[in-house]
Order: C-alpha cells, then sequence, then structure tokens
C-alpha cells in the first residue's frame, strides 16, 4: 500500500496541490456519511434496519471529529451537498463525490463503506481521494466481529489510529 505514502505527504502538506498549499493552510476534507452493502440474508428478508443507519452516521461523525482534532485537516461542513450525497450512490457514482466535495471547497475528500455478510462478519472501509485531480490517494480496511455498537465504533478508532492518523503507516522502514 505504498499510495498510503501520499496520504503522510498529504498530512504534512508536502506537495499538496491546489488551494491548500497555496495558501500554505491544512488540508480542507469532506467526510461523507457511510453507506452500508447489506448482502445478508436479514437484510434481504427485513430490510434496512435503524440501528445500523444510526451506525453509519455514528461511523462518519467519528471520523470527522478525529481528524479535526488532528489539526491536520480542516474539515468542512458537508450539509450544502448532503441530500445530493444522500440521494447518489457514492462508491458507484463515477467521481460524484468529487464534484460534490468540489462545491464546498475540498482538498480532499473520504468516503465510506460497511459491508455486511452477516451479523457476525463486517468490513469497514474507507476511501480517500484527491478533489482536484480525482485520483484515489488511499484505501483503507479493517473487519469487524459483531454487528453491534461498540464493534463498529472499535473498528472506526483503530482505522483512525493505525491507518488514517497514523505517522508512518504506508512508509519505507529503516534497515
Amino acid at each position: 500500500m505504498k499510495l498510503l505514502v501520499v496520504l503522510v505527504a498529504l498530512m504534512s502538506m508536502v506537495g499538496m496541490p491546489g488551494r491548500a498549499a497555496q495558501s500554505g493552510a491544512v488540508a480542507k476534507m469532506a467526510v461523507f456519511d457511510f453507506e452500508l452493502i447489506d448482502t445478508s440474508l436479514q437484510g434481504e428478508v427485513d430490510g434496512p434496519r435503524k440501528d445500523e443507519q444510526e451506525r453509519l452516521a455514528r461511523a462518519a461523525e467519528q471520523l470527522r471529529h478525529a481528524l479535526a482534532e488532528s489539526g491536520k485537516f480542516q474539515v468542512l461542513d458537508i450539509a450544502p451537498v448532503s441530500v445530493a450525497a444522500h440521494n447518489s450512490n457514492l462508491q458507484a457514482c463515477g467521481g460524484c463525490e468529487v464534484k460534490l466535495a468540489d462545491q464546498i471547497g475540498a482538498d480532499l475528500v473520504i468516503t465510506g463503506v460497511v459491508q455486511k455478510v452477516s451479523n457476525l462478519i463486517l468490513n469497514m472501509n474507507i476511501y480517500l481521494r484527491d478533489v482536484h485531480g480525482g485520483q484515489p490517494l488511499a484505501v483503507m480496511s479493517a473487519d469487524l466481529r459483531g454487528n453491534t455498537d461498540e464493534s463498529w465504533t472499535r473498528t472506526m478508532g483503530w482505522l483512525i489510529r493505525n491507518r488514517m492518523l497514523a505517522p508512518n503507516y504506508g512508509a519505507p522502514q529503516p534497515q
């Protein structure tokens, strides 16, 4: 995952394209609400569950809060484009998340997906893209066991600490 070296560079603002580099400010980031891909039998029979929809919103909020608290990013309010984002499948819309993030002045955009195979087997994914060029910069993923508030919160916390904000994640190690 050498692409994550790019993330480390972005965090330190080395070679940051666009507006952030010109002003010397931290990168402006749009973090969209997470989406659920439910391929479980329960999901097929019962449809969307309220508790899972709430967990999706909390996962994105947990990530927004951690990124803002880190001081490495300015997390933007997505409210002006929230309706359009919720009416799109951000993982399969051909880059609409980049266009929406650009509308609110972001340099970087994060989308996320939780894949549910069953109430026991789930996977959380975070996708980071450059808004100015549209290219993907990083993908972070973690499996979780159990469909509970605690498992979702712990998994997001792990991704934040060990991937998103890890200072040397993906960087070459000294010999």
